[in-house]
């Protein structure tokens, strides 16, 4: 009878060890289980941070590619050199294919992310290389262009200087001219008979006697000159011998009435030209115009009597 209680005393106690073995394992199991299930919960949270810092690296090296590709664009439109633009086009095409690349990359490629990060560390070394030739142009353009301003100020005022010369030179050849012109004085108009006595009459009239004299100049030149005159009647009709009888005057010819050539020398010479009258004559006013190389040089009016 001991021997049966003792067997069932030591069954039993048997029993609760493997009831608390299990107990022990349920509990181990749990722990890990709970462990197993935290360390997924941290690995899938570190990796949402580690996408979300992808994604965000990934945004920042997108706008940093862009600012870069804007500043090539940028920096062509300031510049002339066809040189230096082809290079800035090549290197935007570079950046523009690597900014297409961090497009397509997954976030999850943190290894192309960072070369491509580092890309762009190059590129922004190259970026300022070429800044440092364009300033270096750009001071050689505001130099050059400042030069530019001052030749051209130079050769302005010198063209300017030249035209106001010419303008003084044209006035002054004007006023020598004007000053050398012949000039007729003493202008006197006369009728005379057939015995040279002056006379108004013209039904007694043989001939018109039209003097002056050519007055002192010595700035004129000397020489030979032909000196016109032209009587014109009352109806303002010219008398003319023949109507090819012309000289110039004002770029124009017209009709002389009767001429003479003399030798002029500078000093005060008179002169005489007649008209022979063969035709008929109203009585009224009629002028005398003297000329001289190619100018009016005086003018006269004088009346006819019936």
């Amino acid at each position: 009878m001991p021997d049966f209680q003792n067997q069932k005393k030591f069954n039993m106690e048997k029993t609760d060890n493997k009831h608390y073995l299990w107990i022990a394992i349920a509990i181990v199991l749990a722990v890990i289980i709970a462990a197993a299930g935290y360390y997924i919960f941290q690995q899938n949270r570190e990796m949402k941070e580690f996408r979300l810092q992808s994604e965000l690296m990934k945004e920042e090296l997108a706008g940093e590619y862009n600012n870069l590709s804007n500043q090539y664009e940028g920096f062509k439109m300031t510049i002339s050199n066809d040189s230096l633009i082809a290079k800035l086009e090549s290197e935007q095409i570079k950046v523009q294919r690597l900014q297409e690349e961090l497009r397509t990359v997954k976030s999850t490629n943190a290894k192309r992310i960072n070369e491509l990060m580092k890309e762009l560390k190059t590129l922004r070394t190259i970026m300022h290389g070429y800044i440092q030739q364009i300033d270096s142009l750009n001071r050689l353009n505001a130099q050059l262009t400042a030069e530019n301003r001052t030749v051209t100020a130079k050769y302005n005022q010198a063209t300017q200087t030249v035209s106001q010369l010419s303008q003084e030179k044209a006035i002054l050849a004007e006023t020598v001219e004007i000053a050398s012109q012949l000039d007729a004085g003493n202008i006197s108009v006369t009728g005379l008979n057939k015995k040279n006595k002056s006379t108004n009459k013209i039904n007694k009239m043989d001939k018109i006697e039209v003097q002056f004299v050519i007055n002192k100049n010595i700035t004129a030149v000397p020489g030979e000159k032909t000196i016109y005159i032209r009587i014109q009647k009352p109806d303002d009709d010219v008398l003319v011998k023949s109507r090819i009888n012309v000289f110039t005057y004002e770029n124009k010819e017209i009709n002389y009435s009767a001429k003479r050539t003399i030798e002029y020398t500078g000093e005060e010479y008179p002169v005489s030209i007649y008209w022979e009258i063969e035709e008929y004559l109203i009585p009224g006013t009629y002028r005398v115009d003297i000329f001289a190389d190619s100018n009016r040089i005086g003018q006269k009016s004088f009346r006819l009597e019936k």
